[in-house]
């Protein structure tokens, strides 16, 4: 029986180039009681925690609005888990997420002035 160079080739597993980690990042908005009661200094320590990279600012509409960008999991648990909770003395009454382009995690985490 002859060996066909596609049955030689599955044979021997191909190299896999080093793949960059799958990164995701949304834009959201926090609606609610989130101005005033350190929300900024919150998100900024919680993505911090999370590895995430981004920015947080005050809205001069009163809501928050963040750009979260890192491993999906994390990004997902920051949108869905923490965000709607927030510190204890925020209420918040929305979240809401829009796609976004990544940022390099070497960016950190930045509090910005409010617009």
């Amino acid at each position: 029986m002859a060996i066909s160079a596609d049955d030689d080739a599955s044979s021997t597993p191909a190299p896999h180039p080093q793949q960059e980690p799958a990164r995701k990042a949304v834009r959201v908005v926090v609606k609610g009681r989130v101005t005033g009661v350190g929300f900024r200094d919150w998100t900024a320590s919680t993505a911090e925690s999370l590895g995430l990279a981004g920015w947080v600012r005050n809205r001069c509409d009163g809501t928050v609005e963040a750009l979260l960008s890192g491993d999906p999991e994390k990004v997902d648990e920051m949108v869905s888990r923490r965000l709607p909770v927030g510190p204890p003395a925020a209420a918040v009454t929305a979240v809401v997420p829009s796609p976004a382009d990544t940022v390099h995690p070497s960016l950190g985490f930045e509090i910005k002035f409010t617009v």
